[in-house]
């Protein structure tokens, strides 16, 4: 397995607490190269597409987590909205709604606004479900712990680390202790140990040395490793389709007036354009398919 970009999830026989460590190397900067985004906002989007691998370490159903933070409405020059979201592939993405010029510490960023996730199950009997808590701390990894402290009520170290296009995380969750074979001391232990852990260390240290250096004395398990993508959803297909349910008569006229057709996706801020032929022939493709006789299902 490529170890570029993998999520790692480790437990412990004691059943005391799991957790899970994220390598990201390849996809950030082309990912983020569209958006005008200050240096500030790049490493905050950077620390939430690490985070993202971990709330997804033990997600349980086909979908996507969403995970909103919502600036204080009292800021007019300041953050609006950041984004960030993984589905149970592990493709991730970001995105934050913010003048091209903000700069500042997380605090200055998104002190007083809403921290909001949300699961979407893709079957849609299946309904999304979602916490909010205000936002707490002086970064994003002490805004994560106190969400689920908040909402889970589950006791959390997280690290998050950014250089560049690297990108690492680790997160140690304790679980209920009325299931474990441990109490509140091995976790304090456990907890202990993990909060050695240092920046350059997280990212310059393959994740297994990083595991035995903090736990070598403890009896912890580790999972099968997976691949992480850094990548926005968005596609030639998708456009083509969205411009499809427009209509021919609501396309043509956009080429009447601009000559060509031009979406740019909100999240990765990448244009895809079309040209009058290029929107012709997608329609004239879309009449080929399109099935004889009652269409009905």
């Amino acid at each position: 397995m490529d170890s570029s970009n993998l999520l790692l999830p480790f437990t412990f026989d004691n059943q005391v607490a799991h957790g899970a460590i994220v390598q990201i190397q390849l996809g950030v900067s082309d990912f983020l190269a569209h958006r005008p985004y200050s240096a500030d906002l790049s490493r905050l989007l950077g620390e939430a597409i690490a985070a993202m691998p971990l709330m997804a370490t033990h997600l349980s159903f086909e979908g996507r987590i969403n995970l909103q933070f919502q600036a204080d409405p009292g800021q007019q020059d300041g953050m609006k909205l950041l984004v960030a979201q993984i589905d149970h592939h592990l493709n991730v993405r970001a995105m934050a709604k913010a003048p091209a010029e903000l700069s500042g510490s997380f605090t200055h960023l998104l002190s007083g606004g809403l921290l909001a996730l949300t699961l979407e199950p893709s079957n849609e009997a299946v309904p999304s479900s979602q916490a909010v808590v205000a936002v707490r701390g002086a970064s994003l990894a002490e805004a994560l712990e106190g969400y689920f402290e908040q909402s889970e009520q589950l006791p959390t170290l997280i690290r998050l680390a950014v250089r560049g296009e690297h990108l690492a995380a680790f997160m140690l969750q304790r679980l209920p202790l009325q299931s474990a074979r441990g109490g509140l001391a091995d976790w304090e232990h456990l907890h202990t140990l993990a909060a050695t852990l240092q920046h350059d260390e997280l990212l310059d240290t393959e994740p297994y040395t990083v595991l035995h250096r903090l736990f070598h004395q403890e009896e912890i398990r580790t999972f099968e490793p997976r691949t992480i993508q850094v990548a926005c959803r968005c596609s030639r297909a998708s456009i083509s389709l969205m411009l499809l349910s427009l209509g021919r008569e609501e396309v043509d006229g956009i080429l009447d007036e601009q000559q060509r057709v031009s979406v740019t996706c909100e999240f990765c801020g990448r244009e895809h354009v079309f040209t009058r032929h290029e929107a012709h022939e997608l329609f004239r493709a879309a009449e080929i398919a399109e099935p004889q006789g009652d269409s009905r299902h």
